[in-house]
């Protein structure tokens, strides 16, 4: 079921409806109820893979919470993540390994093949299993106990706001919430369904009106050269963002209307500064689990420069790996992993430049200059990622090298892709907003918070207003088709 569909519009009001109406002790399984029916709407039978991942979990945690040999702890740990991660690995890359390995054989002229086969994604995988895995290492590490009741476990590990695509809660945060006796607050439902109306805005007005362009030019690549490539590359960052945070930003908004927080998972990551800030606000729950399981059990930068900048490097090539089962994305982790290595390699001499230049590090023009390179860098790396492969990318590169095509700014081609010429500066208009608004929050104005302060018949029309844009401008009906949040894919 997607967030932008009608069935979600039905679907939210009543299980709303129902959670604060039920006894607060029946309440987890009036979730687990509601979530499993949100999840199997894609397809039933992945609900007994959830139901798998979410029953390994549970009683590799109880048998954790059971004893203290430190041998079993291990041994149980190993055998729990050895199962769920397996599932991932399964669905998710068991086709990929399948045909490397036989380009392997055939590149070393081993005569012999593996039969190639591939199961359908479930949506949403990545995130549940990683989700799970999390519970049960925190449970091994002792810093979490383990939940005794299976049932209200399995309402965390399938809570249908950030079920299929994050943010990937961890049991310390979002577990308990379940045992809270949640009532009915105006005022917090009200902040709820306007982050909700965000989020669509984010989605159905901006992301889906980009990828219209962005499809057409990527399309057609090799048509389509220069600055058509260039401008469409910009937007696929805007939009990639404007879906991905308009998704999580639905599911912060719909948890708090019935009394949950969910983690927060962007913040204004194109006013970062710098790559290594640009990571600290984009994705923020995966970036956490990925530090947190992976980075400082490696060592982090605890044994040393070089060995912080090899650990780094396998996060973010373990990053780009669970993002798609594509070398191509790989690439994009990889990329991203040797811009912070590089940063922090040469962060001695960038200093000791700066004093020479006399270059202020807080000053307004540094920070601009930081974010536009930051930009293009980060820019750079999701060309790999939007791709349909690595040759393909780097074809991209190669015909965008070809940038002699500037009329294409004043003789109107740029309306010829899928966008209209009002459709096109709605868009551009609907992005400065959004510039706008990330704006206020870097700076501590919260539009929600803002609004609180302003006059009844304001704030009465400002949420209709929002509500009139998404319904006529947003993407969806006829002329377009209505697409599914780019996450679910992963």
């Amino acid at each position: 079921m997607l967030f932008n569909s009608f069935s979600f519009v039905i679907f939210f009001p009543i299980v709303t409806l129902l959670y604060f109406v039920i006894p607060h002790k029946f309440r987890y399984i009036w979730l687990l109820i509601a979530s499993y029916y949100f999840y199997m709407n894609w397809d039933a039978r992945y609900a007994l893979l959830l139901a798998g991942v979410t029953a390994v979990t549970f009683f590799g945690g109880y048998i954790l919470g059971r004893t203290e040999k430190k041998k079993i702890r291990k041994a149980v740990l190993a055998v729990t993540l050895l199962i769920v991660f397996g599932l991932l690995f399964l669905y998710k890359y068991l086709g990929f390994f399948l045909m490397n390995l036989n380009q392997a054989f055939s590149a070393l002229h081993i005569g012999f093949t593996v039969t190639e086969y591939s199961l359908v994604l479930p949506v949403g995988i990545s995130f549940y299993v990683f989700q799970a895995a999390g519970y049960v290492i925190d449970v091994y590490k002792n810093e979490l106990k383990p939940e005794k009741n299976i049932l209200k476990y399995a309402a965390f590990v399938s809570f249908f706001p950030q079920l299929v695509a994050g943010p990937i809660e961890r049991a310390g945060n979002l577990l308990h919430q379940f045992d809270e006796k949640h009532k009915f607050d105006a005022g917090r439902a009200k902040n709820g369904l306007l982050l909700m109306l965000w989020g669509f805005f984010l989605k159905m007005v901006i992301s889906d009106r980009i990828a219209i362009f962005v499809d057409a030019v990527y399309g057609q690549f090799d048509v389509y050269e220069g600055w058509y490539l260039v401008i469409a590359s910009m937007l696929f960052a805007i939009r990639i963002y404007c879906d991905f945070a308009g998704y999580s930003t639905i599911a912060v908004g719909a948890a708090s209307v019935m009394g949950f927080t969910l983690t927060e998972n962007f913040r204004q990551p194109y006013l970062a500064a710098s790559v290594k800030e640009f990571w600290r606000r984009w994705h923020i729950s995966l970036t956490g689990w990925f530090r947190d399981y992976v980075y400082i059990p490696l060592g982090g930068n605890r044994k040393g420069r070089v060995r912080s900048c090899f650990n780094t490097l396998i996060v973010f090539l373990l990053s780009g790996l669970w993002h798609g089962a594509m070398w191509n994305y790989v690439v994009w982790g990889g990329i991203n992993g040797l811009y912070l290595v590089i940063s922090d390699l040469f962060k001695p001499l960038r200093a000791k430049l700066g004093k020479v230049l006399g270059w202020k590090s807080e000053a307004l023009t540094n920070r601009i200059l930081g974010m536009i390179v930051t930009f293009i860098l980060v820019d750079i790396s999701w060309v790999f990622f939007r791709a349909e492969g690595t040759d393909q990318a780097l074809q991209i590169f190669t015909h965008m090298r070809n940038i002699g095509n500037i009329g294409i700014f004043t003789d109107g081609s740029l309306y010829t892709l899928g966008l209209d010429q009002r459709n096109f500066w709605f868009m551009l208009l609907s992005i400065g907003m959004l510039l706008f608004v990330d704006i206020l929050h870097e700076n501590g104005i919260h539009v929600r918070e803002w609004l609180e302060k302003q006059n009844l018949w304001f704030r009465i029309l400002f949420p209709v207003l929002l509500i009139e844009t998404i319904l006529i401008f947003g993407i969806w009906g006829t002329q377009y088709d209505a697409s599914a949040f780019i996450y679910f894919r992963f």
